[in-house]
């Protein structure tokens, strides 16, 4: 089968070989055959380095698909099945099970030490116990949530991650209040969720932040009231809360730099929801001080800080009731062959998700 591989940490291009064997298969796995996965910042930052991750290995964790084949033990799925791939299933056992933080359940993170394909040369792993750019791949049955037939697989596929992420952080984790003000810095599919997700809960005033001129037109769009390049968030949060800062800031980069400015926007008292994932090597610089003295709450929003197969739900229900807009979140859509065009177009800010047709 077709899968596009990294052979070395670092390098900015993918390779699509017609030799790979998807393996694991066996009691409590399914088999299934992707048929749409989009492009999610995350899979850049392992081929760089950023997030780690074993290589040789097949990026991708944003995908949808079709049951083919299910292992001894699984009763919940047969072939034929629709379903979304969850790149972080929960064991239901462990004590964060237990307390009903299933997004920070390890079971999953347990799945990326474990070569999920194999070619002529050797093993080749799955980014996130996934790799959902190739044709097929087998993971745990939990990693295969079904959906309904209503829902297309391009948009099942950004359920998986940058949809539940985004909302997530606004209805779950911020929980933002009627009436707040809100600044979402990077608005690529997961900020513009977020910059939705506030709109939802009622958000009387929010400020899309980004550098790129189409993705705060896109912002504006989707719900935002304002959008400006970074270097005008001052000015902005000077006309927006007369210079006290905004009840909630986002921040959907993952680096310190961009964290520390939402900081500062963010009001005495106010939160500051941290969604983007950074490097192990980039620390955030508070002090002491200010870290009592402004009481502001910085909260880190994990695969958007709820249980993930409610939050799958609460999506579709919200998508069905037209109530967010999820395709026009998929500005483009490239062949399996042209997957390096894809990573062009999220590397330049060119694209919101794209959508690869596997």
């Amino acid at each position: 089968m077709r899968a596009a591989v990294l052979h070395e940490i670092g390098r900015d291009k993918l390779e699509v070989f017609d030799d790979v064997e998807a393996v694991g298969f066996g009691p409590g796995k399914v088999r299934v055959r992707v048929r749409a996965t989009g492009l999610c910042h995350s899979d850049l930052s392992a081929m760089s380095g950023v997030l780690p991750q074993p290589a040789p290995f097949v990026p991708g964790h944003e995908g949808a698909g079709e049951i083919l084949d299910v292992g001894d033990g699984v009763r919940h799925l047969e072939p034929g099945d629709r379903v979304v791939l969850c790149w972080l299933p929960a064991c239901g056992a462990c004590p964060a099970c237990g307390r009903g933080q299933t997004q920070l359940c390890l079971a999953g993170f347990m799945n990326a030490g474990t070569p999920n394909f194999r070619r002529p040369g050797g093993d080749v792993f799955g980014f996130a116990g996934t790799g959902t750019f190739a044709e097929e791949v087998v993971v745990d049955a939990r990693c295969a949530v079904p959906i309904p037939d209503d829902v297309p697989f391009d948009i099942a596929a950004l359920i998986g991650c940058g949809v539940t992420t985004g909302l997530g952080a606004a209805l779950n984790t911020a929980d933002v209040a009627a009436g707040s003000s809100v600044a979402v810095i990077g608005c690529g599919g997961v900020g513009i969720c977020a910059v939705q997700g506030a709109r939802l809960k009622g958000a009387a005033e929010i400020v899309a932040v980004d550098p790129v001129a189409s993705r705060r037109e896109a912002a504006l769009a989707f719900g935002a009231t304002r959008a400006v390049p970074p270097e005008e968030l001052a000015d902005a949060k000077q006309r927006v809360t007369g210079g006290e800062g905004f009840d909630h800031v986002f921040e959907v980069v993952g680096r310190s730099a961009t964290a520390r400015a939402a900081y500062d926007a963010t009001r005495r008292g106010g939160t500051l929801v941290v969604v983007g994932a950074g490097a192990m090597d980039d620390f955030l610089q508070l002090s002491m001080f200010e870290l009592f003295f402004d009481e502001k709450r910085i909260l880190p929003s994990l695969y958007g800080g709820g249980d993930v197969l409610r939050s799958y739900a609460r999506t579709i229900a919200l998508w069905r009731a037209g109530r967010i807009d999820l395709a026009g979140l998929i500005t483009h859509r490239v062949p399996f062959a042209d997957i390096n065009e894809a990573l062009d177009q999220m590397r330049t800010g060119t694209a919101l998700r794209t959508s690869i047709e596997i």
